[in-house]
């Protein structure tokens, strides 16, 4: 059981949308666990502040590091020999498949939702943090990025989707099936078999199950080549190496 701990001012964002569906499933039969730290319960004047103006000037605000280092160091767990602390930021590494995978065999989980101009980078080196980003654009706080990536990480954990084969033939795969490595997921189709004059393909009402997985790779490939060519590249070189 993975147990993620949230360290945010807004702590009312928590759990939300992840209460609900497959991840609200999983919370409910205890294969995840969710604690939210208000970083405002560790400030150290009336107010309660937890930022302050940055060294050598410029707009926004940062984080006091004195305020996150007691939070941090009240809540991580003492019997980690490295605990594991992410913060969602768009100078970090992008997260992707292989990312969620490996973080989905931990323990436990820190995830340090910023806000306005970040976090003193003393903490970031103090504490080890890993640096993660979702993606080229910035977020108002690392809240909404944290949902992500506690969905992606969950649906690695066993018992967490219905069918474990469901992770098989996703995009970019998965750690035990890597057949769909660097590819995105073909196109699905169900009733009605002819919608707006428009048929499912015939393949797919044929029964052969070795021609439709053929089709839905053949698939997979046209469109990851169509809307990922930097991906399907990657597919392409990982191929050969395997011939």
């Amino acid at each position: 059981m993975i147990n993620f701990k949230i360290f945010t001012i807004f702590p009312e964002l928590f759990p939300q949308i992840l209460a609900k569906s497959i991840t609200g499933e999983a919370l409910n039969k205890n294969l995840w666990k969710l604690e939210i730290i208000n970083i405002r319960d560790y400030g150290f004047d009336e107010r309660k502040t937890v930022d302050d103006a940055p060294f050598g000037g410029g707009a926004g605000m940062v984080f006091r590091p004195d305020v996150l280092h007691h939070a941090l160091d009240k809540n991580i767990s003492k019997n980690l020999q490295k605990p594991k602390i992410i913060y969602p930021s768009p100078r970090g590494k992008v997260f992707n498949q292989k990312m969620a995978q490996n973080l989905a065999q931990e323990s436990e989980i820190n995830i340090i939702c910023g806000r306005y101009e970040g976090i003193d980078q003393r903490i970031i080196d103090i504490f080890e943090v890993e640096e993660i980003s979702i993606g080229d654009y910035v977020l108002s706080g690392g809240e909404i990025a944290s949902y992500v990536l506690i969905d992606a990480i969950l649906r690695n954990v066993k018992g967490v989707l219905g069918k474990e084969q469901s992770l098989d033939q996703e995009s970019f795969g998965n750690a035990e099936n890597d057949n769909y490595e660097f590819l995105l997921e073909y196109p699905h189709y169900t009733r009605p078999a002819n919608f707006l004059e428009r048929e499912v393909p015939q393949i797919l009402l044929s029964g052969h199950h070795a021609n439709i997985e053929k089709w839905r790779k053949e698939q997979a490939e046209i469109i990851t080549q169509k809307n990922r060519p930097d991906l399907f590249e990657k597919y392409l070189l990982s191929k050969n190496k395997n011939i």
